[in-house]
């Protein structure tokens, strides 16, 4: 069986002036045209040739030789380059954009800006995206805790965290507790898996552990002494929102970065906060 929005071998049936029928060895769907301009030269009836199956601008369903970005039921970060009334078009590779609807958006879209998408067949077995790509997410990664990998976030949910698929391919949250900074749909970013739960769905951190993140939230905490005249208005009793708002850090990774910088005679700890020593 012929399968639409996938690449498979089908065989040369016949030429017509416009290009070559294609079908399974012994198909029983209707032939399908690659048109006159991709036909391999040199090419015969019978030889085999892997095409990409989709639908024109017509609607007609069509193969080409070119490779698309994304197939059927594979997920990938695709550019958004148009709108209509009805959704969003995507760049994948081939000569028809790929339609993303407004149903199957997640958040605000943004033209020239990519995002995680998921291909299936919509009820009238037309090719199309969904930012909905939780279903599609596998959970048998090979990670273990403590490893670092890349992901995309594809959910936002503001009361528990960032959901995030990493490799484009696994399960993951980053619990909001460990949330630092202002993140968008689509953006990439570098995680540490925390746990792999029973179900195999990660739970990740975009912080490092102990002494290593502490160096850096030392570093941090230096550049903005040094960016605000050398003292800072936080110390052990400011709250943690103010701390998370001026460094983009927990308290308590606040604190043992400033009491590493006091301990180093770097600083000087006051009642109004933090300065460096002259």
């Amino acid at each position: 069986m012929i399968k639409l929005g996938k690449i498979q071998d089908l065989t040369i049936q016949r030429f017509t002036s416009v290009g070559a029928y294609l079908n399974e060895e012994n198909g029983k769907d209707d032939d399908i045209l690659l048109p006159k301009s991709q036909v391999p030269e040199g090419a015969q009836v019978g030889d085999s040739i892997s095409v990409m199956i989709y639908r024109d601008s017509k609607d007609r369903i069509i193969a080409t030789v070119k490779e698309p970005l994304a197939q059927v039921g594979e997920i990938k970060k695709l550019m958004v380059v148009s709108s209509s009334k009805i959704g969003y078009f995507m760049d994948w590779g081939l000569e028809k954009d790929l339609f993303l609807p407004f149903s199957e958006t997640v958040g605000a879209v943004d033209k020239f800006k990519s995002y995680l998408v998921a291909l299936y067949l919509d009820k009238s077995n037309r090719i199309a995206a969904t930012m909905k790509v939780k279903e599609y997410l596998s959970t048998d990664s090979p990670y273990k805790e403590n490893d670092k990998a890349v992901g995309t976030i594809y959910s936002i949910n503001r009361d528990i965290g960032v959901f995030v698929a990493v490799d484009n391919k696994y399960d993951g949250l980053i619990q909001k507790k460990n949330m630092f900074g202002v993140y968008e749909m689509g953006d990439e970013i570098e995680v540490r898996i925390n746990k792999v739960h029973d179900d195999g769905k990660l739970d990740l951190s975009l912080r490092e552990r102990g002494y290593v993140q502490m160096e850096d939230d030392s570093r941090l905490i230096l550049t903005k002494l040094k960016e605000k005249g050398g003292s800072l208005p936080l110390n052990d009793k400011s709250h943690p929102n103010e701390i998370k708002k001026e460094l983009q850090m927990s308290k308590s990774g606040f604190k043992r970065a400033v009491g590493k910088l006091y301990k180093e005679g770097i600083i000087d700890i006051t009642e109004k906060g933090i300065n460096l020593k002259k």
